[in-house]
């Protein structure tokens, strides 16, 4: 019997991996297409799309497709704009969404219900109804740089990083895991004298690894994949995202090859971000369960 049971466990775990494997290879097809379709001239991408071929690396294969986008556009400029932007939102954004979340459920002030309640209905108020009035705004804030007081946000990074770094949904998911957290933590060091601060940053942040992987997550993919309001503040090349830029692409002669090859590069950003958060989230997950 013990025979039996240890033969259908172990046919259950091939089937299991087995469906695992295909779900991953239809999830990997978008980007098998856009790879090799990078390498192989448009008049054959275009032929091979209606066939298996559009997956295979046969035919004329070469990386004459990168080189032409670089010719093209400056796509390194783009991506470091776009990693610049993204990064320094994402950073910006996870401390003060969660110190407000933290405030929000550990620091009781009147009002808190209220206020709260505000920045949650935000998240029903669509982009588009604020762009136009943000535009105004930006364009006649004030600066203190380099050479002095300028007037003006248009043309810069910080016009792409500031309106975003606070957000009711990022607040929102740091509310929801906090009050999961144990009180008695919370309490235990407020007798030990502990400042709010130390609390903060000592006690609930070290625990709150999964948050802070899907809040990072979520606010990456929104940020990089940015195109309305960066076409709007930004007339300049030199402040220009990967978005932006996929339109130098589709100006004058449309070359399809080139257009893979530009998505396969503004790709490798978010692949490496994922990678290393998703090596990120494990860590902290085993290291929260050793320390409960």
């Amino acid at each position: 019997m013990a025979q039996i049971s240890q033969d259908n466990r172990g046919l259950r775990l091939v089937v299991r991996y087995t469906v695992l494997c295909l779900i991953a290879a239809i999830f990997s097809f978008p980007l098998i297409f856009m790879i090799i379709s990078s390498l192989k001239p448009s008049s054959q991408l275009l032929a091979d799309a209606h066939s298996f071929r559009a997956l295979l690396p046969v035919g004329d294969i070469s990386l004459q497709n990168y080189f032409d986008a670089f010719k093209r556009a400056p796509v390194a400029l783009f991506v470091f704009n776009s990693v610049l932007v993204t990064g320094v939102t994402v950073i910006a954004s996870l401390a003060l969404c969660s110190a407000a979340a933290f405030a929000f459920t550990f620091v009781h002030w009147k009002g808190r219900d209220l206020a709260l309640t505000v920045i949650l209905a935000t998240l029903i108020v669509p982009f588009e109804t604020i762009a136009i009035p943000l535009l105004l705004e930006s364009s006649k804030l004030p600066w203190i740089g380099a050479g002095g007081i300028t007037w003006g946000w248009l043309n810069s990074y910080r016009v792409q990083i500031v309106p975003f770094i606070a957000d009711g949904l990022t607040i929102y998911l740091f509310v929801q895991y906090f009050k999961d957290l144990p009180a008695e933590l919370i309490e235990a060091a407020r007798v030990e004298g502990a400042s709010w601060f130390a609390i903060y940053r000592r006690i609930v942040m070290p625990l709150s690894g999964p948050v802070l992987a899907t809040a990072a997550i979520l606010k990456f993919l929104a940020m990089y994949n940015q195109y309305l309001w960066p076409i709007m503040v930004t007339q300049e090349e030199q402040y220009r995202p990967v978005m932006v830029g996929l339109q130098y692409f589709f100006q004058l002669n449309r070359a399809w090859g080139e257009i893979m090859a530009y998505l396969s590069l503004i790709t490798v950003p978010v692949l490496a971000f994922y990678l290393y958060l998703q090596k990120a989230f494990i860590a902290s997950i085993a290291s929260t369960g050793v320390k409960g």
